[in-house]
């Protein structure tokens, strides 16, 4: 224990300062932990130690416990150092606190740890309660099988105080396996109870009078009845089969007391572990079973204070899902961890509650069973819309009995023995019994499921299971929206596959009046096997129909399971974004609103666009749902030919996110391939297309058969794009931004990044942009000419384009696409205007006289633009004039 005392620490300010001996002793330990919760500002309890129970039943020559004497002492230490607000206890084992019998035949029964429970400085007794519930077997016909399910409720509380460790014992490993269980009695001093480890009541309630050599001592310990609170410091159960069989059992690759629980298969079972939490607290809040002391006047259990063994601080669920940081993760799967858990819901919860919001009372789930991790219901349903998939994942029956609507588990039913005495001979069947067995060709042989991945990252994971014999590779997918492991998942497509492939045999038989009790759902057993009812038809006589059914299908397939890996952690990245004010594509966009396009590596899953007028109170404009294909020219891009093929222009892009592909020239003339290459600024961009992709290296195409200036952007096309120039696919990932009308060139502020952050995260971007709405600009004209008459006129003629519904042929000619035609045409002579006209037709005479006068016989330009009532002229076309 050691000799430290509380006095050889000093707590001031918030440190603790030590000046006793220099050892490394137990009571060091404990009280230098004692001395932490006093710098802290005190705590509300404090335990000296835990399930020491090798330490407390060391005897002395006199029968006494010199290790409980040292407990004594070291509370008084401890409450020295924390003060009398702090209430002070021991943890027992569950097997600890209550006595010691030793296993040397003497009959000796004591109550060693009594003089610690009622020195004056211990406030409660803790028991770290790990007792079994059950004593659950998987064969049929155990001594516990009428109860009809380890999940039952009515049996787990029965047990809380009864069953093993109160009513029964078993006396070797060979008896348990027989199931002998011997009474747990005292027939000639009537305290069975200080032979109980469950009975808790009796032992509190009651004087302790040790056994000595099997005599009853006169005088009683120390303790007086019902005199301290007990507490439940641990409290808890493993997640594994049959883990109410033994809950102080748990699972550790690097402990040697790893041992599955009593018959346990070693599956993982979290309703094992649910059902156990909610039996113990049930019966221990239940005022008949835990009575109110008269001398401090509380319960005897303080449930409140009880505390789950385990809640673990680590983050769920990168505890256990990042196990490159810890290594324990593994243990998660089957361990006493509530933490992920608590969330989950019973079966037979979640069907009372729908059933209860569908106006149906009169429902029984008693029979009902399973744990639901999550499960998403996205839009309004019946009851019945709701509750089917819950019912095809984890094999729920429903029926009908007596006017109450009975949920039960599919294969619980007990079968029901069929002697063709019991059944009636008609013409509609062949025989007493006829059964049918279906073709192989009728059933699914391979099945996938997509579901939520649960205990990881929670994205859309998928399982696969397939029949031995299955020589086809269709597959038959099903997705439910539900949070399961792996192992779920697959055990319910082995169940599926089993189950139909059971069900091919159909049996039909004809029942006489007296056993109408039966109906859809029960078993009937005829020689050939078990038949779950399905159809019943009412007349003189029932006529039944009904498919086999094995009880094994029902059990969980034995499948390994490892804990779910977490992706790891990647900070959010800048998103590389590119606004472009673009002409019309489809023909149905808002003319004056960008187009905005992102990429970042790693892809956030979307990215989000906020706005602001002013820099402040940004909201939200758009989101980027999709990465787009975006990259930079590899090589230069030389200014090409429009309106037609251009074979000899390759060109090179290293795209840093998505892919290219080649299409048919039918797609290409129908708008695919269509992409945008720019300097960057938003209206700097020309529309291109290409027919063919050629992969050159990773991340490097190049690109053939070009369709150049599309959609007008003739106008921008530049004598060359350089190496570097910004390349966007235009597929359906960039967005529209919203934008008023009125902002159309007005600066507005841009936030842009990963739409999970928040705005003012690092991680965004910001732009202030100002946008004219190249939507709105008409096109350049085409075929400008300038011809000269005879008389030295100069004529000059063009055909207009339009920016809507220019590729229909259908019509006489292309619609003017503005609300009125009207061009601006200007002469030009070293970027001076020497001649400005606003005309209605595409034709304009220069007369010679004023041509030389105002060029003075030099050379010039001609430039003509449609105009738009919206944004006035358009982009201009342009012709140069060498005077005669």
């Amino acid at each position: 224990m050691g000799t430290v005392r509380a006095s050889d620490f000093t707590v001031a300010n918030g440190v603790v300062t030590y000046s006793g001996p220099d050892e490394w002793s137990y009571s060091r330990f404990i009280l230098h932990y004692a001395a932490l919760c006093a710098a802290a500002g005190g705590v509300d309890a404090f335990c000296i130690g835990s399930e020491m129970r090798g330490l407390t039943q060391l005897r002395g020559d006199t029968d006494r416990f010199p290790f409980v004497s040292a407990l004594r002492g070291l509370a008084s230490e401890a409450r020295a150092l924390l003060g009398s607000g702090v209430r002070i206890g021991y943890a027992a084992d569950w097997s600890e606190y209550f006595g010691y019998q030793p296993d040397d035949g003497s009959g000796d029964r004591y109550f060693h740890l009594d003089p610690l429970w009622a020195d004056p400085e211990i406030d409660f007794i803790g028991i770290d309660n790990y007792m079994p519930l059950s004593d659950w077997r998987d064969e049929t016909g155990h001594a516990d099988a009428g109860w009809g399910s380890i999940y039952n409720l009515d049996y787990l509380k029965a047990n809380v105080a009864g069953g093993e460790g109160y009513d029964w014992f078993y006396h070797s490993p060979e008896a348990r396996d027989a199931q002998i269980r011997t009474p747990i009695t005292d027939d000639e001093h009537g305290e069975p109870w200080i032979w109980r480890y469950k009975d808790i009541r009796g032992w509190w309630s009651n004087h302790h009078h040790e056994r000595i050599g099997g005599v009853r001592q006169e005088t009683p310990t120390g303790w007086q009845p019902r005199s301290k609170p007990i507490v439940f410091t641990e409290l808890g159960c493993a997640a594994i089969d049959k883990g109410t069989n033994q809950p102080n059992k748990f699972l550790d690759p690097k402990s040697s007391e790893s041992a599955y629980p009593h018959y346990s298969n070693g599956m993982r079972d979290e309703l094992n572990q649910m059902q156990y939490l909610r039996a113990t607290y049930a019966h221990w809040l239940d005022p008949q079973n835990n009575p109110v002391s008269e001398v401090y006047g509380g319960l005897m259990v303080d449930m409140s204070r009880a505390f789950v063994w385990a809640w673990d601080a680590r983050p769920y669920p990168f505890f256990p899902g990042n196990r490159d940081l810890w290594a324990d993760g593994e243990n998660y799967v089957r361990g006493h961890w509530i933490s992920g858990r608590m969330a989950g819901r019973s079966l037979a919860s979640i069907f009372d509650e729908v059933c209860a919001r569908a106006g149906l009372h009169e429902v029984d789930t008693s029979e009902l069973y399973g744990f639901v991790r999550g499960y998403t219901v996205s839009e309004v349903d019946t009851a019945r819309g709701i509750l089917q998939p819950l019912m095809l994942a984890y094999g729920v029956d429903a029926l009908e009995r007596d006017g109450k609507l009975v949920f039960r588990m599919r294969g619980a039913a007990p079968e029901t023995r069929l002697r063709p005495e019991n059944t009636v001979e008609t013409d509609e069947i062949d025989g007493r019994v006829e059964i049918t067995r279906a073709a192989e060709a009728e059933m699914a042989g391979r099945l996938r499921l997509r579901f939520v991945e649960t205990d990881a990252d929670y994205g859309v994971a998928a399982e696969e299971a397939v029949l031995p014999d299955e020589a086809t590779h269709a597959v038959s997918t099903s997705d439910i929206s539900m949070a399961l492991t792996r192992r779920e998942g697959r055990q319910v497509l082995e169940r599926w596959l089993a189950e139909a492939r059971v069900a091919r045999d159909t049996l039909r038989v004809a029942l006489p009046p007296s056993l109408q009790n039966l109906g859809a759902g029960d078993v009937l057993e005829v020689e050939a096997g078990k038949f779950r009812i399905d159809r019943v038809e009412q007349g003189p006589f029932q006529m039944i129909e009904a498919v086999r059914m094995e009880r094994a299908v029902y059990a969980p397939a034995e499948l390994d399971e490892s804990i779910a890996r977490m992706a790891p952690f990647v900070a959010p990245a800048p998103a590389e974004v590119e606004f472009m004010d673009l002409p019309l594509i489809q023909g149905d966009e808002q003319p004056h609103s960008p187009h905005v396009a992102a990429t970042a590596i790693p892809w956030p899953g979307s990215v989000a666009v906020y706005g602001s007028a002013t820099g402040a109170d940004f909201s939200l404009n758009t989101i980027l749902a999709a990465q787009a294909t975006m990259g930079t020219l590899a090589t230069p891009l030389q200014a090409g030919p429009v309106g037609r093929m251009h074979w000899a222009g390759d060109v090179d892009v290293r795209l840093v996110s998505g892919e290219l592909q080649s299409i048919s020239m039918a797609a290409l003339l129908s708008g695919g391939n269509l992409a945008a290459v720019g300097n960057g600024t938003p209206e700097g961009w020309e529309i291109i297309q290409f027919q063919q992709a050629e992969i050159v290296d990773s991340g490097l195409y190049r690109l053939r058969g070009l369709l150049r200036g599309q959609l007008g952007s003739d106008a921008v096309m530049a004598p060359i794009w350089p190496v570097g120039a910004r390349f966007v696919l235009l597929d359906s990932a960039p967005r529209q931004l919203e934008l008023p009308s009125v902002a159309r060139g007005v600066t507005r502020h841009y936030r842009v990044g990963p739409a999970k952050q928040p705005v003012d995260d690092p991680s965004f971007t910001p732009f202030e942009l100002a946008f004219s709405g190249v939507g709105l600009r008409p096109y350049a004209p085409a075929h400008l000419r300038a011809k000269r008459a005879p008389d030295g006129a100069l004529g000059v003629s063009w055909i207009r384009r339009t920016r809507i519904n220019g590729d229909s042929w259908d019509g006489v000619d292309v619609p003017v696409g503005e609300e009125s035609e009207a061009y601006l045409l200007r002469v030009l002579q070293g970027g001076a205007v020497l001649q400005e006209r606003v005309l209605s037709d595409p034709f304009w005479q220069y007369d010679p006289g004023d041509e030389l006068a105002d060029t003075g016989g030099d050379p010039y330009e001609i430039a003509v633009a449609q105009i738009s009532a919206e944004v006035g002229p358009g982009y201009f076309a342009r012709h140069a004039v060498w005077p005669v």
